[in-house]
């Protein structure tokens, strides 16, 4: 059974790639210092597949702790990286903390890759590398443009890292998967997107808003050249997305060119705009969302959305979740957590 090390994977999108390794015959290791996600997501995995996951709590920018994790566990064969600061919005505002953070992890990452000879790297990247495109949608060929936010030049200069490390270490398969908006929870709702502090991303600030966490939410600008003037992005079920780390694993394995470092975008193929998705959240939760229109947000792209037709074709990736699935699961996972926090609350008052 192989080992594939995780980073990240207390995290949204890692702890749900965690599962679907697990699913498909993988042994699966964590790295996740949980400075923005918590350990919750570990029973959540285990719950679902019934393994209990080791997470090592190392911060990748310090070289030395994050080595020990290879010297323990010499079996490693591949590497997922998502863990990286992620937020549009706070890397405007935070430009250094996030080339710090987002830059030195994945170089310390990749010191180690090349010394223990780890055979196989996928890298969480992101739609944001394509700045705000010439046209849509997006295909892997389409133009690199300048980044709108220090979070998407992060993801710019790591796949530049990547594929320059790849033409000189040449015992490491390498591929980059550029995903748009992930969104929802695992079916079961053990796991799902537990945002930090005031959350960042649209859908869960939909669904607190929803159940009372939040007073109101706020579409950022209803001014741009859209359809009904707000954002247009390309949401995708996260299990979805999860799924495609597998397969992109599996393509590796199955690879015989090592030098090659490929991309694929990890997209539904269809635009949806913002008021569009609280549209959507209201017909199938049946709540009445309390937002207003706000000023535009700095970094924002006014629109994009993928082809991805190459995934669909060189991965063997299939869309399971369509809009409605993916925000009844977020909805879904967001009672849970009232449920649970329902119940903290009478066993405190019980004692």
């Amino acid at each position: 059974m192989k080992t594939i090390l995780v980073t990240g994977g207390c995290g949204y999108i890692g702890s749900h790639t965690i599962v679907d390794l697990i699913e498909h015959g993988f042994n699966v290791i964590s790295i996740d210092d949980n400075s923005r996600s918590t350990d919750i997501a570990l029973s959540g995995i285990e719950k679902i597949t019934g393994k209990k996951i080791k997470n090592y709590k190392v911060d990748l920018k310090d070289y030395n702790d994050t080595r020990a994790v290879f010297q323990e566990n010499n079996d490693i064969t591949g590497i997922i990286h998502f863990a990286a600061y992620k937020a549009v919005g706070e890397s405007v505002e935070q430009p250094l903390s996030y080339y710090e953070n987002n830059m030195f992890g994945l170089i310390n990452l990749l010191k180690c890759v090349e010394e223990f000879s780890v055979a196989h790297f996928v890298f969480s990247s992101s739609c944001t590398v394509y700045g705000n495109p010439d046209s849509i949608p997006v295909t892997e060929n389409s133009a690199i443009k300048e980044a709108e936010s220090p979070y998407g030049a992060t993801k710019q200069m790591g796949e530049r890292i990547i594929k320059d490390f790849a033409h000189v270490v040449k015992k490491t398969s390498n591929i980059l998967l550029r995903y748009f908006n992930p969104v929802g929870a695992h079916p079961t709702s053990f796991i799902g997107e537990l945002p930090i502090g005031k959350p960042m991303n649209l859908v869960p600030a939909i669904t607190q808003t929803a159940i009372g966490k939040l007073p109101k939410m706020f579409v950022h600008g209803n001014d741009y050249t859209t359809r009904d003037g707000s954002c247009v992005r390309d949401y995708i079920h996260v299990c979805d997305i999860a799924h495609a780390h597998t397969l992109g694993l599996q393509y590796l394995i199955a690879r015989k060119n090592k030098t090659q470092c490929d991309v694929f975008n990890l997209g539904t193929g269809n635009g949806v705009t913002v008021l569009e998705a609280i549209k959507t959240f209201e017909k199938v939760s049946g709540q009445k969302l309390n937002y207003a229109i706000g000023p535009r947000r700095a970094g924002d792209v006014v629109a994009i959305y993928a082809n991805n037709e190459l995934a669909v074709q060189q991965l063997g990736w299939k869309i399971k979740y369509n809009l409605d699935a993916m925000m009844k699961t977020a909805w879904d996972w967001e009672l849970k957590l009232k449920e649970a926090e329902d119940l903290l609350k009478q066993q405190s008052l019980l004692n």
